[in-house]
């Protein structure tokens, strides 16, 4: 006969087995009345035409980079045309030193160095002051402080040659065998891991769990993680992934997925807004790489397509 200390070991660990098994089961597609399924498409159609329209034309639409400089060791950039900028633009409407952005701690201290233009933080003024990683305003260019643990500043411009590459975004047919209430599988012992980027560098994560999804009758985990980088909503997480469809009918290096709490402790993954990575359409920004974990041998035709834009 066990003694009762261990008894009560052994019992605990069948329930935890147990609670792991009930709490690994796939989770079916959402069943859906035909209402519900009328509604959601309107309300997916309304945002890609809004997503479209927006890079088409927006002064900080993707095609609106015109360059990137990354603080490599540096700890500040200055903005303007002279020739001691670090990031200089050569453009008449750009002043000769246009502000200065140094990286401290998680955010960036703003100093504008031109009286006669404007530096706008959240449509406010800005002299000197210390702002998140955010996107400033001047005059007509947009300034991205980008951090990432890997700070950078990206410039944006209206006028960008880059709009002439626009082409109209792409996606599947919206379809709601891809769409999921599933619960998270946490991780016992949540691990920090290095997701890889497309520029090269090695971004810090934490692996908060898993979600295990019947999809079209195959059984698939994935991999949900947050990032651990100045910005990122500390209850928030992303499933970045690729499957069968990349590199033919989606982008190359994978799509994203943002899971949406619901109150009873589920999640809602619908794969019909899961979206290209901003690198899809510019090679200005720094992407996450999906692991080999998430990476699926089915196919996942849902969500937004290849983008086709010129030189991807």
């Amino acid at each position: 006969m066990l003694r009762p200390a261990l008894r009560s070991a052994c019992l605990f660990a069948l329930m935890l087995a147990f609670t792991s098994a009930a709490a690994a089961a796939p989770a079916p597609a959402q069943r859906l009345g035909a209402s519900e399924r009328d509604s959601l498409t309107r309300v997916i159609e309304k945002d890609r035409a809004d997503t479209d329209e927006w890079l088409k034309s927006s002064p900080t639409s993707y095609l609106s980079t015109v360059f990137r400089v990354d603080y490599l060791e540096r700890r500040s950039l200055v903005v303007g045309t002279a020739a001691d900028c670090d990031v200089r633009v050569a453009d008449s409407e750009m002043p000769a030193h246009a502000l200065r952005a140094t990286v401290v701690g998680d955010s960036f201290r703003v100093e504008a160095l031109d009286p006669a233009t404007a530096v706008l933080a959240a449509g406010q003024p800005v002299l000197d002051a210390v702002v998140p990683p955010s996107t400033l305003r001047l005059g007509r260019w947009s300034v991205r402080l980008s951090h990432q643990r890997f700070p950078a500043i990206i410039i944006m411009d209206p006028k960008s040659p880059r709009f002439a590459d626009y082409k109209p975004m792409r996606w599947f047919l919206a379809d709601f065998a891809y769409r999921f209430l599933a619960r998270l599988t946490p991780d016992a012992a949540p691990d920090t891991v290095i997701i890889l980027s497309t520029r090269g560098n090695e971004r810090r994560a934490l692996r908060v769990g898993w979600f295990d999804l019947s999809v079209q009758g195959r059984r698939c985990r994935l991999e949900a993680h947050r990032l651990l980088e100045p910005g990122v909503d500390e209850k928030a997480i992303s499933i970045f992934f690729r499957d069968a469809t990349s590199g033919r009918e989606s982008y190359d290096v994978g799509r994203y997925l943002d899971p949406e709490a619901l109150p009873d402790g589920r999640w809602v993954l619908d794969f019909n807004v899961a979206y290209n990575p901003a690198c899809a359409y510019s090679d200005h920004y720094n992407c996450p790489i999906p692991s080999k974990a998430n990476t699926l041998k089915l196919a996942i035709r849902a969500g937004e397509m290849h983008p086709h834009v010129t030189g991807h």
